[in-house]
């Protein structure tokens, strides 16, 4: 995953990379890209490219170790680790489960993303789900997974039940499952408290009654059929409208990393997802791989931005295209992405990135 450093290529003016990276802090206004760029034509909510799921007990310590491990080697926190009691509590265990969960999210190392898909709102455990997890370790979360969101009423539901744990700024995910949830996903992501939707492949097939073949739940088929495309692109356009980040599904053909490379390709390439799932720790890579600039693409953005501070942001012409602040918008946006995907920024534009922590605001 790691590139070797590149040397970014002189401005027009012939001032080299470094001097217009000091023309970005020395110009008048808001001098940062993030400030100068960002408005709400672009998404405000910035999340790992990657969330990893897992319930067992001791997959959840090893998945939170081996986030530790790699944010020592990528020096950024590349996956969220979402700790699943709806799939992961055993059935009369889920007391139990959820007090194992807000243990391992309150000793999770510093600077560690930890999350929680609880059970869903109808679900007789969810109150006390929220109550311990929330409650417990709130402080420590990084958001709340919500799992079977039908509409808006069910994500208020669980702000109210977070906000009676005390966790009352805690962001919700909510997982789209069902033909009518995708109908109101653009209701769901308006909604402020929620960050992302995520698509829940599997049972959004379910629901059809047998209309969609299981063939569509695979990593081929599921980019196939019409009822299954109209569905992601429905939540990935809900996603962008209002700010928030759409996560696409698992590909559970686990052991198939070339389905997987291809499904994280075609997701972020043709879909307009910007997250996906992990379910084995061997899907990580491949999913940050996949979401991650290509090295090339880091560079031109580079050399774009750099040109468009030195020109105190207003339109640049490169290599015969003119370039202005939706273009500008774009590239940053990119450099922010390779920034989260462990990508080796050009060295004149790190400083944009120095004052933001090793974690995903």
């Amino acid at each position: 995953m790691r590139d070797a450093p590149a040397q970014a290529a002189p401005s027009p003016a012939g001032d080299t990379a470094a001097n217009a990276a000091n023309a970005a802090t020395s110009a008048p206004g808001p001098a940062h890209p993030r400030d100068v760029l960002l408005g709400p034509q672009a998404g405000a909510v910035l999340l790992p490219v990657c969330d990893h799921y897992c319930g067992a007990p001791e997959r959840m310590r090893k998945s939170l170790q081996l986030q530790a491990d790699m944010a020592r080697e990528f020096g950024v926190c590349l996956f969220d680790v979402t700790l699943d009691c709806e799939d992961g509590a055993p059935v009369g265990g889920e007391a139990e489960h959820a007090a194992l969960v807000a243990e391992l999210a309150c000793a999770a190392a510093p600077g560690a993303r930890v999350a929680a898909r609880v059970h869903a709102v109808e679900h007789p455990a969810f109150a006390s789900d929220v109550a311990t997890i929330a409650g417990r370790a709130g402080q420590r979360l990084t958001h709340l997974m919500l799992p079977k969101v039908e509409s808006v009423d069910d994500v208020q539901a669980a702000c109210q039940a977070l906000d009676r744990a005390g966790a009352t700024a805690l962001p919700l995910h909510a997982l789209i499952e069902s033909p009518a949830a995708v109908e109101q996903a653009f209701a769901i992501a308006s909604h402020p408290r929620v960050q992302s939707l995520s698509f829940g492949l599997m049972d959004f097939v379910s629901a059809h009654g047998g209309a969609i073949p299981a063939s569509a739940m695979g990593a081929s088929g599921q980019f196939d059929h019409p009822l299954v495309v109209r569905a992601k692109l429905e939540i990935a356009s809900a996603c962008h409208a209002h700010g928030k980040v759409a996560s696409h599904c698992v590909v559970t053909e686990f052991s198939d990393l070339g389905a997987l490379r291809t499904a994280a390709g075609l997701a972020a390439e043709r879909f307009g997802y910007t997250r996906m799932w992990s379910i084995h720790p061997a899907q990580i890579r491949p999913i940050v791989e996949a979401f991650a600039p290509r090295p090339e693409a880091v560079e031109d953005a580079a050399k774009i931005l750099l040109a468009a501070a030195e020109a105190h942001w207003a339109p640049v012409g490169l290599g015969g295209v003119l370039h202005d602040r939706a273009s500008y918008r774009y590239f940053w946006q990119l450099l922010e992405r390779a920034q989260r995907t462990g990508r080796t920024l050009p060295p004149a534009v790190r400083p944009w990135f120095t004052a933001q922590t090793a974690s995903v605001h």
